[in-house]
């Protein structure tokens, strides 16, 4: 038996699944080879573990329950199926997983390889079909040079077919690179799918080593990312938008093994950048700003968001905090003093398209150029928040209030407006506000408010607050017999009309 959980609910939902099939049905899905069975027991049982989470994705689900019998019957442990994910199928939800006290997690799947500290973890990416030869055939085609300088990426679910695409590639094509997977997990130990140039997958050091997203690749001595092409093997995707808005200098092609065809990448990357770069400047106009909290898995979101807290405020900014699961138009509507939300979520969760929300939703690296003078906009992009912080590749201290600057030095123009906005630069000692360690606001004999708080100063405005109970105000009667009947109709209105 297999108990079921589903993340969304309230309090942890478990009912009895029947995991009787037909062996037919299972040989002919060969769960045992696109699921690792073999390897996730060694894994669960070298280990000790005696509670294990499974995580599917929705498109995996039919299989879940086979999975989990096959997992339980080799190991004789407790699985729990986690087919509902608080925020994305990519990210490993170990919130999910603690609720019902799992010691590990099998993660199944396409995953955006985000580093978890919680609890030990095990990817199974599945082994999708891809027609090895006409992807090799598809890459020639692309790059006919012999001497071209390609650096090849991948999806996860086809890493198992890449050792074959090198052995068709590697021999005519010198200077192509491979990429290598290699997710961080919380128990030290990691995963390597594939093998750094010049066959060596222990050395991830040096300069010439690009560590991005999960992935790792050697470039060739002198050169740099940028004299490399970028050949992505998958479905269009958040995996792909996410590599070149990363490596935006380079050009893109792909093969997509569903339907074997491959092409160039024609979406128009400057484009995308500039209407990245209106986000920012709605966010260097904004007042009041939302920090959504899109993961509760990924390592260190809550030093990015302390940090982001700590650069709104010097900003002069106010920031509130929200946690809301996987967001959606209607909720971010319900909050209308918010001029612009910063997602703080995985690397390919964070570029969400808000076109069609009613606030902008930037990354923290967008909020972090509309607040900090010092990041300047140069056409780095920055998806993985984890670059922002201390010790990150593209971290950028915040500059300190210089008093004896100007008032001119303190202003600059709206690109979206045209007015004047202050940048008031404040210290690290200094409050944001009076009210800012208190939420009750002091009112004066004329009810105006007298804290200049923007969100207070937006609901002052409102012509509708909210209920107030006016306590003493209201006078205290006798229950009286209220209508009966329908609105349509109520009884006394029937006899009214009778009269």
């Amino acid at each position: 038996m297999t108990e079921a959980f589903s993340s969304n609910s309230e309090a942890v939902l478990q009912r009895t699944v029947d995991v009787a099939s037909t062996e037919s049905d299972h040989q002919a899905r060969d769960l045992e080879g696109l699921y690792q069975i073999s390897d996730t027991c060694h894994f669960i049982q070298s280990k000790g573990f005696k509670k294990v989470a499974l995580q599917f994705p929705d498109e995996l689900l039919v299989d879940a329950v086979g999975v989990s019998a096959a997992i339980e019957k080799e190991t004789n442990v407790k699985t729990y199926i986690l087919g509902d994910t608080s925020y994305g199928s990519c990210c490993v939800d170990e919130v999910a997983a603690e609720h019902v006290g799992a010691d590990c997690i099998v993660h199944y799947g396409r995953s955006c390889l985000s580093p978890s500290r919680r609890l030990p973890l095990m990817y199974v990416f599945g082994k999708r079909p891809m027609d090895v030869q006409k992807c090799a055939e598809t890459f020639r085609e692309l790059y006919p040079e012999s001497d071209s300088c390609v650096v090849v990426l991948y999806s996860v679910i086809y890493a198992h077919a890449i050792d074959d695409c090198r052995k068709l590639i590697g021999a005519s094509y010198p200077n192509t690179v491979f990429s290598v997977l290699r997710p961080e997990c919380s128990d030290g130990q990691e995963q390597v799918y594939g093998l750094l140039s010049d066959g060596d997958h222990s050395d991830c050091l040096g300069d010439r080593v690009v560590k991005k997203l999960g992935r790792y690749f050697r470039l060739k001595e002198g050169k740099s990312v940028e004299d490399y092409s970028m050949f992505y093997i998958g479905h269009e995707g958040l995996t792909l938008t996410n590599f070149m808005m990363t490596w935006n200098r380079c050009a893109f092609s792909s093969f997509d093994p569903e339907t074997s065809t491959g092409r160039t990448e024609s979406i128009n990357i400057n484009k995308a950048l500039m209407k990245r770069y209106y986000a920012i400047e709605r966010a260097k106009d904004a007042s009041v700003v939302g920090i959504l909290v899109g993961t509760l898995g990924v390592a260190n979101y809550l030093t990015i968001i302390d940090q982001l807290k700590e650069s709104i405020r010097k900003a002069g900014k106010k920031s509130y905090m929200f946690a809301m699961g996987k967001i959606n138009v209607a909720k971010l509507a319900n909050f209308l003093e918010i001029d612009v939300y910063v997602l703080v979520a995985c690397p390919e969760n964070s570029l969400l398209d808000s076109s069609e929300f009613y606030r902008p939703v930037v990354t923290p690296f967008e909020m972090e150029v509309a607040c900090n003078k010092h990041r300047e906009w140069s056409g780095e992009y920055v998806t993985d928040f984890r670059d922002l912080l201390p010790g990150g590749s593209s971290h950028v201290d915040f500059p300190e209030p210089d008093e004896s600057a100007n008032e001119e030095d303190s202003t600059d123009v709206s690109l979206i407006t045209g007015a004047l906005r202050s940048s008031c630069l404040r210290s690290s000692s200094e409050p944001a506000n009076a009210s800012s360690a208190s939420s009750l606001v002091i009112r004066n004999q004329t009810l105006t408010v007298a804290n200049a708080n923007p969100a207070v100063s937006f609901l002052a405005g409102r012509s509708w607050q909210g209920l107030e109970p006016k306590l003493g105000e209201t006078p205290v009667v006798k229950a009286v017999e209220g209508r009966r009947g329908i609105a349509i109709a109520y009884e006394e209105e029937g006899t009214d009309k009778r009269n």
